[in-house]
């Protein structure tokens, strides 16, 4: 029997409340399914099994706070799921033809048969339960027209801004849905970054590199690749950092790593990528195995987890697996950033704005594209001998693009 836990999110994570589970006993997982979802400080998140099998028990009920690694739900292996299916299987025996008995059916009232033609998640019944809403009068957006926790949060937001509009004497502002729970759920992110940073100041000795890069060769290509390329099919530059830093981390593994009670190195890099979110605050997801991805595929990556991402609807896998973090200021920002360390990772890497600079090269000096790359390494992992290294290892990445 395997014990599904309840997962760690980020080292400032003690507990989630679950909201819903997406399996009940006796459906089959994979790895990579979602089984429930979870309210966290970061907000509602898809968790996902890492294990093959069918669901055997539901351990916790829904509404309930879990602290990590609490067992939440037990999991039969798919080779014992087989072997009972086997047992299960009765010897083959003559049907007895019995007769027909006649019943009677009761009646079903109007309300009655309506409640069963209504589909809803159970997260959605329980909301419109707790604030009268009539499920009837709703129209569901979701699978076959089930109606969804956000079908309900829209009518609810709607309703409240009627009668703010009422009590005001003004005319019914229009509320969108997703800022329903938007606000506070920032706050918290905010609260758990804050965390997060608090303890990564007291506890790891930093360590900081700066190094200027010309960024010349890089940009050239990536125009002279996006010249016959659709809008949607570009690629951006900050896709071409990300896959310059994960080749470079593959020679140095004490850079892709985290600190717990000594130095794990982490055979796959998944670099995690920092997204400010529209109404403030920032969220770290992960881009799996970036070191094996293609340019166009980091960039597929990114503008598949950006949207999820500042909309709060992440999977469990990428607010977890990081393994080292990118900050990226973006262009017409600051020139620099000197990332702070999200533990347990042991270094993070800044990129600040392109913009033109005197560049000296070979005696000359001319006017080039240049980025300021900055390192923050965890002095207990790594040196500065490391870290310069990495940087030069980066900077002669982003001098051969086309390698890339």
């Amino acid at each position: 029997m395997i014990e599904f836990l309840m997962p760690s999110l980020g080292a400032d994570m003690e507990a989630g409340t679950l909201i819903e589970w997406k399996k009940k006993p006796g459906d089959t997982v994979k790895r990579g399914d979602i089984i429930a979802e979870v309210e966290t400080q970061k907000g509602l998140i898809e968790i996902e099994v890492f294990d093959e099998g069918t669901i055997g028990e539901l351990v916790i009920q829904e509404g309930t706070k879990v602290p990590v690694g609490t067992v939440m739900a037990l999991i039969n292996p798919i080779e014992v799921a087989l072997e009972t299916k086997k047992e299960k299987i009765p010897e083959e025996k003559p049907i007895a033809l019995q007769p027909i008995e006649e019943k009677i059916l009761e009646p079903i009232s109007i309300e009655k048969a309506k409640e069963i033609h209504i589909k809803a998640s159970p997260l959605a019944k329980r909301i419109a339960e707790k604030n009268q809403i009539d499920l009837s009068q709703i129209k569901g957006t979701g699978e076959d027209g089930a109606i969804t926790k956000e079908d309900v949060e829209h009518i609810i937001a709607e309703r409240t801004a009627i009668q703010k509009s009422e009590r005001a004497e003004t005319k019914t502002a229009e509320v969108p849905s997703e800022n329903v729970k938007s606000v506070a759920q920032v706050e918290a992110i905010r609260a758990a970054v804050a965390a997060a940073m608090s303890k990564s100041n007291r506890e790891i000795p930093h360590y900081y590199l700066e190094k200027r890069i010309d960024m010349t060769k890089a940009l050239s290509w990536l125009k002279e690749t996006n010249r016959n390329r659709s809008v949607k099919e570009r690629l951006l530059s900050v896709a071409l950092l990300i896959k310059a830093t994960a080749k470079s981390l593959t020679e140095f593994p004490d850079l892709n790593a985290i600190w717990d009670t000594g130095l794990q190195p982490k055979k796959d890099i998944n670099i995690g990528f920092v997204v400010s979110l529209r109404t403030g605050g920032i969220i770290v997801p992960a881009i799996h195995q970036a070191d094996l991805k293609t340019i166009d595929e980091i960039m597929e990556a990114l503008n598949d987890i950006i949207p999820r991402a500042r909309a709060l609807k992440l999977r469990s896998s990428e607010l977890s697996d990081s393994t080292v973090t990118i900050t990226n200021i973006g262009d017409g920002g600051a020139d620099t950033v000197f990332g702070v360390i999200y533990p347990p990772q042991v270094a993070i890497i800044g990129f600040g704005s392109v913009s033109e600079q005197p560049f000296a090269e070979n005696g000359m000096i001319g006017i080039r594209p240049s980025i300021s790359v900055t390192l923050a390494g965890d002095h207990r992992a790594s040196d500065g001998l490391t870290g310069s290294r990495f940087l030069v290892s980066l900077n002669n990445h982003l001098q051969n693009p086309e390698a890339l």
